[in-house]
């Protein structure tokens, strides 16, 4: 009924599932924490691994893994980048950026559909510096409250 640690059953205390439990609480974690400054960060961060994690798979021909990385990739920049911008507040830059990150949306779902690794590897190409940027411009006070976290006495 339970899963056991013992050496003759499988356990679901493996370090794999451990290592994703603890990745997916540091990214929930981080999440809940972050300044807008730092969202947009994981978001250039999480594409980028995305791109990353793609190009692996489509060159073990991972069909499964390639199509799902590129899925979440496209979803990230279309959902999460593009759909960010202020296109009244953000005037020519948002603009020229809303296009990037269409073109970029259009390049990972042709990479997909035709194994293009050139085209992942000119996404990322696109996406590095930007987000090199963006880092850079980070709010020297930018604070990071984790109040889900504080303890209380």
């Amino acid at each position: 009924m339970y899963a056991t640690a013992t050496g003759s059953s499988a356990s679901m205390f493996s370090s794999k599932n451990m290592s994703s439990v603890y990745r997916q609480i540091d990214i929930e974690t981080g999440v809940s924490g972050a300044s807008s400054h730092q969202l947009i960060t994981l978001l250039f961060n999480g594409a980028l691994d995305c791109v990353a994690q793609a190009k692996g798979a489509m060159q073990a021909r991972n069909i499964e893994s390639k199509c799902n990385a590129i899925t979440k990739s496209v979803r990230i920049v279309d959902e999460g980048l593009k759909a960010g911008l202020d296109m009244n507040a953000g005037g020519e830059l948002a603009h020229n950026l809303h296009g990037l990150y269409s073109y970029i949306t259009m390049r990972l779902t042709q990479a997909n559909l035709r194994n293009d690794v050139d085209a992942l590897d000119e996404c990322t190409r696109l996406l590095t510096p930007i987000r090199d940027a963006w880092v850079a411009i980070a709010p020297a006070d930018a604070t990071v409250v984790r109040a889900a976290m504080e303890v209380h006495a």
